[in-house]
């Protein structure tokens, strides 16, 4: 914050209490609004390079299933060669549901683990907290 003309003349063993007081809660309250306006900007620049990242990493998710999808029929036309396309078909088919089974069977044990949502160890610090905060509160009233 600029010092003003103001401030270079008061002399500050010649201010009063809430004078001070009062030039402090002004300084605090700029540096306080200053550093949310520069938070902000950070934040929506970083906002802008999340998106782009994720829309490229959206587009290469969708190359990759077009990918597989391609290796797949790769599969059926090999298989073809050697065996009726039906019997190639079916064979890919269950390969691809076989696969889809043990990842489903995989991911729910994964959210079983997971347990409840809710954060319990912030949850536990907060409690805490509060009673530390109403003990020291009730040792003041006493």
């Amino acid at each position: 914050m600029a010092l003003t003309d103001q401030h270079l003349r008061t002399d500050p063993g010649a201010a009063s209490t809430a004078e001070l007081v009062n030039q402090a809660a002004g300084q605090i309250s700029t540096l306080v609004r200053d550093e949310l306006a520069l938070a902000k900007l950070e934040l929506t620049e970083k906002g802008k390079r999340a998106g782009v990242g994720g829309g490229l990493l959206g587009g290469a998710a969708v190359l990759g299933w077009f990918g597989i999808g391609l290796l797949l029929t790769l599969a059926v036309v090999a298989l073809d060669l050697a065996w009726p396309l039906w019997l190639a078909v079916l064979t890919v088919m269950i390969v691809v549901f076989a696969a889809a089974g043990i990842a489903a069977l995989l991911g729910k044990k994964q959210l079983a683990k997971v347990g409840s949502p809710v954060p319990q160890d912030t949850v536990a610090n907060v409690e805490t907290d509060i009673r530390t905060v109403k003990a020291a509160a009730q040792r003041g009233h006493h």
